[in-house]
């Protein structure tokens, strides 16, 4: 449990996220807040801050010009099209469009004669929980599951040609398991109909269920992702009330106590007010429960109604803690401005390795 005296530091990180919250967060609706929370929205209010504080402050979560680095072209392209489509005529979401990823007109594009890659999102396009950072529309009682998805899901990805593919999901806390078995059928049929495609799946915490964590590392999945989204003390501000930094650590780690064999990967985002230490302590949180793979990205703001931008992290940086995560042993590590939890080159690189442990252990698929 960090202390007061470290949780406040700075004022000023505190105060450009409790400034963005959403409304069923603040404490007049939520009085189960924690202590913490109210120290600090009171520690960071003017009256309680020194000029220096206030000069810190104002330095930090000024509007900042778009780095040169983290501008994308507009996504174009025939792939792009037709993926684009094909998500429409099937109703399928994916977290590309949902959460406004910079990488889409790579990922979906691809070149034209690249293989392109999407993330499909189940589950519907609206989320029961509202963290700061995230531009998936919330809803407290969204639609009902719909039962067609599993088999459309199959149906758009062997229609696309994958060897590879994502599937994620908003939170569902409006049904007892989270959608978990919803996750699960999607996996067993689409691993009945195309067995050679590897499939990874990044989920929510299931509100710290582990039998919907069990029921899914079950599944027949390849890899699974789970996102700790930014370091520990942060957490309460950046993510849904709901979700917790040691809640997260639970699930990655239960994964590798059933099912020792599969691939673990999680993701820190940047620029949100975290120090140096705090990220290579969770870093070493995440190799100590055996997490395969890390992604680290800059976070950017979906629209003015998110949280700011604290800092962008320049790429010089992102090759600094490229080198940490391959320091600490990490399996794969991507870091870079534009890197996403489905990172493409990611993607290619767990590919290889699961092949190569097919191969050595004698699994043949049709490629």
């Amino acid at each position: 449990m960090h202390s007061f005296t470290n949780v406040a530091r700075p004022f000023s990180r505190f105060r450009n996220l409790l400034k963005f919250q959403r409304p069923y967060l603040s404490p007049e609706v939520s009085p189960g807040l924690s202590s913490s929370f109210r120290q600090i929205q009171q520690a960071v209010s003017p009256n309680n801050r020194s000029s220096k504080e206030e000069n810190e402050s104002n330095a930090k979560i000024t509007y900042q010009r778009l780095p040169e680095w983290l501008k994308t072209k507009v996504p174009v392209g025939v792939n792009y099209t037709r993926i684009k489509n094909d998500l429409r005529g099937l109703n399928l979401h994916t977290v590309c469009e949902e959460a406004r990823c910079p990488n889409i007109g790579d990922c979906w594009g691809g070149g034209e004669h690249k293989t392109a890659t999407a993330t499909i999102m189940l589950m519907g396009s609206e989320c029961t929980r509202g963290c700061r950072f995230c531009s998936v529309k919330t809803n407290k009682t969204p639609k009902p599951l719909d039962s067609n998805e599993p088999e459309n899901v199959a149906l758009a990805i062997s229609k696309w040609g994958l060897d590879y593919v994502v599937l994620t999901s908003v939170d569902r806390d409006d049904i007892p398991d989270g959608g978990s078995e919803h996750f699960a059928k999607t996996i067993r049929l689409l691993k009945m109909k195309a067995p050679h495609i590897l499939v990874e799946c990044l989920t929510g915490d299931f509100q710290g269920d582990l039998d919907c964590v069990a029921r899914v590392a079950r599944s027949g999945l390849d890899v699974y992702a789970h996102n700790i989204e930014t370091v520990e003390v942060l957490t309460p501000f950046v993510r849904d009330r709901r979700a917790t930094f040691r809640q997260s650590l639970k699930v990655l780690e239960h994964v590798k106590k059933i099912k020792p064999s599969l691939i673990t990967k999680s993701s820190i985002m940047l620029g949100v007010g975290e120090s140096d230490q705090e990220v290579m302590d969770a870093l070493k949180e995440l190799r100590k429960i055996e997490v395969d793979c890390i992604t680290l990205g800059q976070y950017m703001r979906p629209t003015k109604r998110h949280m700011k931008v604290y800092e962008y992290i320049t790429p010089k940086k992102f090759e600094y803690w490229k080198k940490v995560g391959d320091s600490l042993g990490f399996l794969y590590t991507a870091s870079g401005p534009l890197v996403r939890s489905s990172y493409k080159a990611g993607e290619f690189f767990i590919s290889n390795v699961l092949r190569k442990r097919q191969q050595e252990l004698g699994i043949k698929y049709i490629l």
